[in-house]
C-alpha cells in the first residue's frame, strides 16, 4: 500500500516531484500530475491504461494561471465567469505554455477548469503548476467520488488525497468556443439549460461520431465490471439500478434518488454502480431516466457505460 498523504503540503510535495497523487474535486476524484512534466503526464496514460490520443481535463487554480494556457475570446471570458466550478472550457492553446504535449495529446487546443472544492484549489496553489487529472479510476472503468474507490481502483498503489465524498458526483461539462457559438462536447455535472440561463447564450450539441477533441469522449467509457441493460426493468439473477418509485426487487438494488431528484442521481450513480458492481452480478439492469437537465449527463455515462466494448 502506497503512504498516503496527509496534508495538502505532503501531497503537494509528491506532485512537485513529478509524482501522481489522486485530489478530491466536486465532480469526481482526479488522478494528478504535474500538467509541465512529460514524465509526470505519461504515467497517468500508463497507470490508467488511458490512449494516448485521448487529452487530459487541466485543472488550473485561478483565472491567472488558466490564462497562460489558453487564449480567451471575449465569449470564452463570460463562460470562464462561471468558474469556480464544474465546467471544462476548450480552447485554443497558447503557445510557449509549457504544458507537456503528451496532456493535450498533441492538439492545438487545451481543456482546462477551476474546480469548485477547497482541498483542490488548495493543491493546485500549493503545487504553483497546472495539473493534469481526468478521473483516478483504471480507464473506461467507473469513475470514483471517494477515496476508497480510488484505493480499490488501483490496488492501493496511488496515494491518495482524502477529501470525502465528492458532491457533483458525476463529471464536468465540456463546451468548446467556437468564434462566437458555444458546443457542448460532453454532458455534466452543469445542465446545459443551466449554462444557457446563467449566460444568455445558447449552447448547442456536438454532433455524434466527431473525433475526440476533449476528455470523456469515447464511445465506451465508465463502465462497471458488469454488464448494463438500459430502460429496463430487471430479471432473476440480475442486479437493479432504480430511479423513482420503485417496487422492490429480490436481488442486489439501488435507488439513483426515490424522490426522483435528478441532482441526488448524479450525485449517486457511480457510488451506486460501483455497490452493484461488487454485489457480482454479470448483468444491471437501469430504470428509465428523464433526458433533461443532469438527466441528460446520466444518460450520457450510462449509455457510455452500456456500450459494445473492445
Amino acid at each position: 500500500m502506497t503512504d498516503e498523504p496527509k496534508s495538502v503540503a505532503e501531497a503537494a510535495a509528491l506532485l512537485r516531484a513529478g509524482q501522481l497523487c489522486a485530489f478530491p474535486t466536486e465532480t469526481v476524484y482526479g488522478l494528478g500530475a504535474d500538467a509541465t512534466d512529460a514524465d509526470a503526464v505519461l504515467s497517468i496514460y500508463e497507470t490508467k491504461g488511458r490512449p494516448r490520443f485521448n487529452p487530459l481535463i487541466i485543472h488550473c487554480a485561478d483565472l491567472a494561471m488558466a490564462e497562460t494556457l489558453a487564449e480567451f475570446s471575449p465569449l470564452a471570458r463570460r463562460v470562464a465567469s462561471l468558474w469556480p466550478g464544474s465546467l471544462t472550457l476548450v480552447l485554443p492553446a497558447r503557445p510557449g505554455n509549457g504544458l507537456a504535449d503528451v496532456a493535450t495529446a498533441g492538439l492545438d487546443s487545451v481543456a482546462i477548469r477551476i474546480p469548485d472544492h477547497p482541498l483542490a484549489l488548495q493543491l493546485i496553489a500549493a503545487v504553483g503548476r497546472p495539473l493534469a487529472a481526468p478521473s483516478a479510476n483504471p480507464s473506461g472503468r467507473l469513475s470514483p467520488t471517494t477515496a476508497e474507490q480510488v484505493r480499490r481502483g488501483f490496488a492501493g498503489r496511488v496515494p491518495v488525497l482524502d477529501g470525502g465524498p465528492c458532491q457533483a458526483g458525476v463529471e464536468s461539462t465540456i463546451i468548446r468556443v467556437e468564434g462566437e457559438r458555444l458546443v457542448q462536447l460532453r454532458a455534466g455535472a452543469v445542465a446545459r439549460e443551466e449554462i444557457e440561463r446563467r449566460l444568455g447564450v445558447a449552447v448547442a450539441l456536438a454532433e455524434k461520431h466527431v473525433a475526440v477533441t476533449a476528455p470523456g469522449m469515447l464511445v465506451s467509457h465508465y463502465a462497471p465490471n458488469a454488464l448494463l441493460r438500459l430502460n429496463a426493468e430487471p430479471r432473476p439473477g440480475e442486479a437493479y439500478l432504480a430511479f423513482g418509485n420503485a417496487a422492490a426487487f429480490a436481488g442486489p438494488m439501488r435507488n439513483l434518488s426515490p424522490a426522483g431528484d435528478l441532482h441526488e442521481a448524479a450525485r449517486n450513480l457511480f457510488s451506486m454502480l460501483h455497490e452493484l458492481d461488487a454485489a457480482g452480478a454479470s448483468m444491471i439492469a437501469v430504470a428509465p431516466i428523464p433526458d433533461e437537465r443532469l438527466g441528460e449527463a446520466i444518460n450520457d455515462r450510462l449509455q457510455r457505460a452500456a456500450a459494445p466494448r473492445g
